[in-house]
């Protein structure tokens, strides 16, 4: 039987099918799965910024990308739309240049999104990809150990024509790292925990290139280094989780086996030794009926306690 395709059937088919659509895009940091290997990259959630310069004649040319893997981003302070990215980017690049001659003179020049939900702005979706190193063919990722994040859903406006915007973030396993390590501190300010100064150093998250060859697509590749990229650290933080909840788990399992030996055991000498019935059969019975009394009891006494001895009201006499 064919549907009617009435306005009305396509606007409810829309609203039913394309927030399933949009859910599959999202960018999820929580679980990511390649070839049966699991990653995990909750840790790394929040606001991260890398910065990249660029010496020109007479000023600098510094461009921020910032970059959250479990929300979109989020500024703290209200600014101008031509100065920030737009709702729903997860990867924003913020250009500022700042005079040789005149070191506060700070100006931003573009703010564009390059990777998001963003389809009520103009873009579109984020359509995250996952790709383990090991297995790819590609000579480059020969010896390497981690994933690739492929994301997309950003535009830039050149000259009044639309570039298409996508990023390559590059996980690199690094077992001594945690994968905030000496961050960049940008001037905008985001919702989130922002990273703290470290101590001058290479930074976990690297800037490798940003490629605008392309015939209408612009190419971010960025690059970070971390323990939660090695295909290990997955395994061995759900081993340990494992272990601590089966510790608890036989724990029970052996308080309840016990209460029940203890119970089963001592009925049937009761029963055998003095034919005992009912709540007889039970060892230290009387006890156990005055379970709920001895608990009515304590209850009172603790009321008593918190509430305290009782006021009388009124007037003074005088």
């Amino acid at each position: 039987m064919r549907l009617p395709r009435s306005p009305a059937h396509v606007a409810i088919l829309s609203s039913f099918f394309f927030p399933l659509l949009a859910s599959a895009n999202n960018l999820d940091c929580r679980h990511v799965r390649t070839e049966k290997v699991d990653w995990a990259f909750e840790s790394l959630g929040g606001p991260k910024s890398v910065l990249h310069a660029v010496n020109n004649t007479a000023s600098w040319v510094n461009t921020t990308y910032t970059i959250d893997l479990c929300a979109p981003l989020k500024r703290i302070n209200d600014v101008p739309d031509d100065q920030k990215c737009p709702g729903g980017t997860r990867l924003c690049s913020i250009e500022r240049v700042i005079s040789k001659e005149d070191d506060e003179s700070d100006v931003i020049a573009n703010a564009f999104p390059i990777a998001g939900e963003l389809q009520n702005h103009g873009g579109f979706p984020i359509d995250a990809k996952w790709y383990r190193l090991k297995t790819s063919e590609l000579d480059t990722d020969a010896g390497k150990e981690g994933v690739r994040l492929e994301i997309k859903g950003g535009v830039k406006y050149v000259e009044k024509q639309k570039r298409k915007q996508k990023a390559f973030v590059e996980f690199i396993c690094d077992p001594d790292l945690e994968g905030d390590e000496n961050l960049w501190i940008p001037e905008d300010e985001y919702v989130g925990e922002e990273p703290e100064k470290g101590s001058p150093g290479e930074p976990s998250l690297q800037f490798v290139s940003y490629v605008t060859s392309g015939k209408d697509e612009d190419v971010l590749n960025l690059l970070w280094k971390t323990r939660h990229a090695c295909e290990a650290t997955k395994r061995e933080e759900d081993e340990a989780k494992k272990n601590h909840w089966g510790f608890f788990t036989w724990f029970i399992i052996i308080a309840f086996l016990s209460t029940a030996t203890y119970l089963i055991f001592g009925s049937w000498l009761n029963y055998n030794r003095y034919g005992a019935r009912g709540w007889d059969l039970l060892p230290h019975g009387d006890t156990i009926r005055d379970v709920p009394y001895l608990l009515k009891d304590w209850m009172r006494r603790v009321l008593n306690t918190v509430s305290g001895p009782g006021t009388r009201g009124g007037y003074a006499a005088v």
